[in-house]
């Protein structure tokens, strides 16, 4: 089961996208003026995310003020905050005829709130067309940083009552000073426990479609965590309130990322879901191609 790091096996290439979908949503990002992380993050599912009229809009521009190892979205000085960046991704969600809407976004650790503003301002675009029923099947999905240091700024972002709330904690906590330097695992852990606490306490019904709201997760295997550290990792992720969660295969993105230590093969994608269920979780999306946002309004629903 599974390989050492070495060539890439057959069950992780996949085509290069090409359909009229595709390019229909690409042209549409690009005449709005949008990021996606599925193109900044060289996601392997845009093709397949893009043909079926989805796409995850990163917002708060392309460069983050992080530089995870892992991580494909480039690093470095940000351009100042595109006030106007909200409208356009609601006009593109709305032209995209979305069900479901991921928001994330790069780091911006130079901002006195870390971008929640953006994200609050984001959902409230997209709420503008609910009193015509323009928006009235939409549910939204932010997919945060940790905010570290930012008083009132994950309160600000829960506040807004996002359909879900989703953090992610990549690796193990071993793991964490190399593979995430900037970030604690420990706080990382409270961010989801405070939004799964938030959204038991205030009872929300999913801002907009009626779902009940939802705490998410998504980590990466093959980094070289032990198969221990994976189970204490999804433990931790329980107690704290986490509900759904993505599990999948790290990729290289170029050589001036970290390597892979290890390809598992799909049975164990298989195994660790059916691990995860167990321990109480909703809803799991684990293969090697999984992503956070991958099939993000399956696993919801």
């Amino acid at each position: 089961m599974g390989s050492e790091a070495g060539r890439k096996p057959y069950w992780l290439k996949v085509g290069a996208p090409r359909s009229l979908g595709y390019m229909a949503v690409h042209g549409l990002l690009q005449q709005q003026g949008l990021h996606s992380v599925c193109a900044s993050a060289a996601c392997p599912n845009r093709g397949e995310c893009w043909e079926s009229g989805t796409a995850a809009f990163m917002i708060l521009g392309a460069v983050c003020t992080r530089r995870c190892p892992f991580c494909a979205v480039p690093t470095g000085r940000p351009e100042p905050v595109d006030w106007d960046e909200p409208r356009r991704l609601a006009v593109a969600a709305r032209s995209m005829a979305l069900r479901h809407v991921v928001i994330t976004s790069v780091d911006r650790d130079d901002l006195e709130d870390g971008g929640a503003g953006q994200f609050v301002a984001c959902v409230e675009a997209l709420r503008a067309g609910e009193e015509t029923g323009a928006a009235s099947a939409m549910t939204v999905e932010l997919l945060t940083p940790d905010f570290r240091g930012k008083e009132g700024a994950l309160q600000r972002v829960l506040a807004a009552a996002p359909t879900v709330f989703n953090h992610n904690m990549e690796t193990v906590e071993r793991l964490y000073p190399v593979f995430r330097p900037a970030a604690r695992y420990d706080y990382s852990l409270a961010v989801l426990a405070q939004a799964a606490a938030y959204q038991r306490e205030h009872g929300r019904e999913g801002g907009m479609a009626g779902a009940g709201v939802r705490t998410k997760s998504g980590i990466m295997l093959g980094l070289g965590e032990s198969p221990g550290e994976v189970s204490h990792l999804l433990l931790d992720l329980r107690q704290a309130g986490v509900s759904l969660l993505t599990i999948g295969q790290y990729l290289q993105p170029s050589r001036l990322h970290h390597r892979v230590v290890r390809y598992l093969a799909p049975e164990e994608f298989v195994e660790w879901k059916q691990e995860a269920l167990n321990m109480g979780f909703l809803a799991v999306e684990s293969h090697p191609m999984a992503r956070s946002s991958f099939h993000a309004r399956q696993l919801l629903g």
